[in-house]
């Protein structure tokens, strides 16, 4: 016999165990998956979401006339005023003033700009 047939062929059987090794049924692993899945999501997602979530309410915080925003539908303009409630600003792009929540400010690209005109 060769070495290749050697390992091509079946291992001799103990007696006793002529019995092949039962799989656990679906519905046995399904636990251990879902379980998975939950530690996954405790451990990549939730984590990232936080981080997200903390650093836009540190920006929208940070705000200050004169800031160049994008906002959430694209417009680019700079922070002429915060209003009193704190819950909207006044922002100007190219001739219009726009009055829009903070919420919809999803970036900053530039600190201050030179002199903003109201």
């Amino acid at each position: 016999m060769t070495f290749t047939a050697l390992i091509a062929e079946d291992p001799p059987k103990e007696p006793g165990k002529d019995q092949p090794k039962q799989e656990l049924p679906f519905y046995m692993t399904m636990p251990f998956m879902i379980a998975m899945f939950g530690l996954f999501f405790l451990v990549v997602i939730l984590p990232q979401s936080r981080r997200k979530n903390r650093e836009a309410k540190k920006m929208i915080e940070s705000l200050k006339p004169g800031a160049k925003v994008v906002t959430a539908s694209g417009i680019v303009g700079s922070v002429v005023k915060i209003k009193d409630g704190g819950t909207e600003v006044v922002i100007r792009s190219e001739d219009t003033k726009l009055c829009v929540l903070k919420t919809a400010i999803t970036s900053v690209i530039a600190e201050e700009t030179p002199e903003v005109k109201s």
